[in-house]
């Protein structure tokens, strides 16, 4: 006997490229019928038929019930997957059914319910008067195609509501049977790893407030999916916190999803009479192939306000130079190497304030020591802006070391389970609790004191440690959610106290790359390993949210001081000028060949970075996972640069052909090597190459038969620049 249909509520969305298909039947949330491909003009007539067509039938052992699959999954409508909302009122109200009060559109920034404005969007508001909750839900398309939801619940009761996890859904197709994430560790972060999109959960949850072995990205896709071919799917939450996402496959109906959330500590979600909480943004996107897919955050992130518009200033980190050996007179002749090879922006790391002299001591006690720096910082930052460069400053705000001022004063500023004991020490270091008023408005105070001292115009904040067991002692209780909104109001304040500071993210490197964090910072340090080989695997796999003008990439030693592989320098710098280029070596010991080849590759990467850090990043999928290449295209496609990378002995020798993709097909090209290239190396040369002069081809020979890799070493890398003659 059929089921007859409740009425419904239809919207569609389109923005380059992307479609989405939302249904909300009768009173219940909505439900994506369809999150992808451009579906081209629909009327209203067409869009009922995708809603009938999506139409399941009753199995022959399943609820009595057409099942929904909402953005928040309910098993009040027949979901029997992980809930999008888990809690309780006293062990009651435990199954929540949300009823629709009120919808409204997205209000500011000109957004409208009206395909191709600059942002789509909608806020649903919803009921359940049982559990004595009311919900609103937040869906946008933006301009770029990408999807961004989040949610906010708030106990309209009288007695506490115990919210365990709130997380939002997204649907994809069955064709999507292949899971993409990434794991890793300290100085290896986002290595990527594939499985099939089995029946059941595959979940990634980091506890840390920050994920070194976390994933970035968790995309499902059609089999073999890679840079250029196959749909794929993926979302990320912004959120510097602990997180949740998984892909769920359920049966018997196959409801293939990607859900994502903060990951709640016990009693974190405890909601008094009139509290509510609110999510991360969930960010999702679509794409014919991950280069697609990664466009889109690109595209986004570059329309917002915040995003830098000045040219990416090459920098000098002293860190691998100096490390804690902090003098004046070594110091300045760094300077004065730098300033001579084009260096714009001086970077004091770890070491300069009270007490530290090593990893052991100081954190908290943001002043400058004396002990060290007996006239302050004034004499190297005029000496440094007086070279011509910009001068930074190393913080790391949300951390305590026993052995500081601070810690002797305030113990009790220290973020501990609340039964008498600390945490396990990690890198001699604790957690401040910047809950706790007072704690945070001495850190304020104190940073805001160092900023307004001295011409500082860039700030690199770290965060060197795992939360664990964080809970604050006003309380009692577990206390990430409100250390990680805590560490936000402290960013955010310092930049409108500051608004000349540009502040890079650092999380020992690579542990904290999400968009909660970039919203507030104009750099991600990507990892703490210079080793070239594994950054360009590192920054390719950050480059599928984040665009190479927020990355900032150096120059090493040689001898990389994290791995001690040894790698000529045209390898490290071809690795480094894809992103925001910096130099942590130390330029008074290097030899005068090297700083004319380091002076080459910064002239190269200031002539070029117009084009890396405002085109679309592209990755290929080569034959051979010997090679890598990676390349930036502009807008009018008349213009691109490429690094093709020997990463590993190949199987072949000469590698053979490589397709450049992102080309118009229908324009003709001239390519030739670009940068203080290399030598090409010993090889026997048949006839004319390419490479020795330059050649002319199509875009379409580019794109579709390419052209001879040069023959490197492993481990070396060669730059290809392209360009339109017409």
């Amino acid at each position: 006997m059929p089921v007859s249909n409740s009425v419904s509520a239809l919207k569609y969305w389109r923005a380059a490229g992307v479609s989405l298909v939302i249904e909300q039947r009768g009173d219940s949330l909505p439900e994506v019928l369809h999150w992808g491909a451009d579906l081209g003009e629909l009327d209203r007539q067409a869009l009922e038929g995708i809603a009938l067509a999506s139409r399941t039938a009753l199995g022959s052992d399943t609820l009595d019930e057409l099942p929904q699959n909402g953005v928040l999954p309910e098993a009040s409508h027949g979901w029997f997957g992980t809930p999008g909302l888990t809690g309780h009122r006293g062990g009651r109200a435990f199954a929540t059914r949300f009823r629709v009060a009120g919808v409204r559109p997205v209000v500011g920034e000109g957004v409208a319910d009206v395909p191709h404005r600059a942002v789509q969007g909608t806020v649903w508001r919803a009921v359940d008067d049982y559990a004595e909750l009311s919900f609103e839900l937040e869906l946008r398309l933006e301009a770029s195609g990408l999807v961004k939801l989040r949610a906010q619940v708030t106990n309209e009761g009288e007695s506490e509501y115990a919210l365990e996890a709130l997380n939002l859904a997204l649907p994809v197709p069955r064709i999507a049977d292949e899971l993409l994430d990434h794991t890793g560790r300290h100085l290896l972060e986002r290595q990527s790893q594939r499985l099939p999109f089995a029946v059941g959960s595959h979940v990634r949850e980091s506890r840390k407030a920050r994920a070194h072995d976390g994933t970035m990205l968790l995309s499902a896709g059609t089999t073999g999916f890679g840079y250029e071919r196959g749909e794929v799917w993926g979302v990320h939450i912004g959120w510097s916190g602990n997180t949740s996402v998984r892909a769920e496959r359920i049966q018997p109906r196959g409801e293939r999803v990607l859900m994502a959330g903060e990951l709640l500590l016990a009693g974190e979600g405890r909601l008094a009479a009139g509290e509510s909480y609110t999510t991360p943004w969930v960010y999702a996107s679509y794409g014919d192939g991950l280069n697609e897919l990664s466009a889109r955050f690109h595209d986004y992130l570059r329309t917002r306000p915040s995003h830098p518009v000045r040219p990416r200033k090459v920098s000098l980190n002293v860190w691998e130079a100096v490390y804690f050996d902090h003098n004046l007179e070594r110091l300045c002749s760094l300077a004065d190497e730098a300033a001579k090879l084009g260096v714009e922006r001086f970077v004091l790391d770890d070491g300069w304030f009270l007490g530290r002299r090593g990893s052991s001591a100081g954190l908290g006690d943001w002043a400058v020591d004396p002990d060290v720096w007996p006239e302050g910082l004034a004499p190297l930052v005029d000496h440094v802006t007086g070279l011509g460069m910009e001068f930074g400053l190393w913080f790391e705000p949300e951390m305590i070391s026993l052995d500081s001022e601070l810690a002797r004063a305030h113990p009790e500023w220290i973020m501990q389970p609340g039964d008498g004991r600390l945490p396990a020490a990690s890198r001699s270091q604790h957690v401040l609790d910047l809950t706790n008023p007072d704690a945070w408005q001495a850190v304020f105070t104190a940073i805001d004191r160092v900023l307004g001292s001295a011409d500082i115009r860039a700030v690199k904040w770290d965060h060197n440690r795992d939360l664990s067991e964080a809970g604050s002692l006003m309380t009692g209780a577990a206390a990430v959610h409100s250390q990680t909104l805590a560490a936000y109001r402290l960013w955010d304040s310092l930049r409108e106290r500051h608004p000349g500071v540009e502040f890079e993210s650092c999380s020992g490197g690579g542990g904290r790359p999400d968009l909660g964090i970039m919203e507030r910072a104009e750099r991600l340090w990507a990892s703490d390993t210079i080793d070239a080989l594994e950054r360009i695997g590192i920054d390719s796999a950050t480059s599928f949210i984040v665009p190479p003008e927020l990355v900032g990439a150096h120059i090493g030693a040689a001898r990389a001081h994290t791995t001690g592989r040894t790698h000529d320098l045209s390898f490290r710098a071809a690795a480094a000028v894809f992103g925001h280029l910096g130099i942590e070596w130390d330029l008074v010991q290097i030899s005068d060949l090297e700083k004319q080849q380091l002076a080459e590759w910064i002239e190269y990467y200031r002539s070029a970075r117009g084009l890396l850090h405002s085109g679309r990043t592209l990755h290929a999928d080569t034959a051979d996972s010997a090679l890598s290449l990676r390349g930036v295209v502009n807008a009018e496609q008349t213009e691109a640069v490429y690094r093709l990378a020997q990463v590993e002995s190949g199987l072949s020798y000469p590698p053979g052909l490589v397709r450049l993709p992102g080309l118009d097909t229908a324009r003709s090209y001239r390519v030739m090597l670009a940068g203080p290239t290399p030598d090409i190396g010993p090889i026997k040369l048949a006839g004319p190459q390419w490479w020795l002069g330059g050649v002319t081809l199509t875009g379409s020979a580019l794109t579709r038969v390419g052209l001879q890799a040069p023959p490197q070493l492993p481990e070396h890398a060669v730059l290809i620049h392209v360009s339109a003659t017409e």
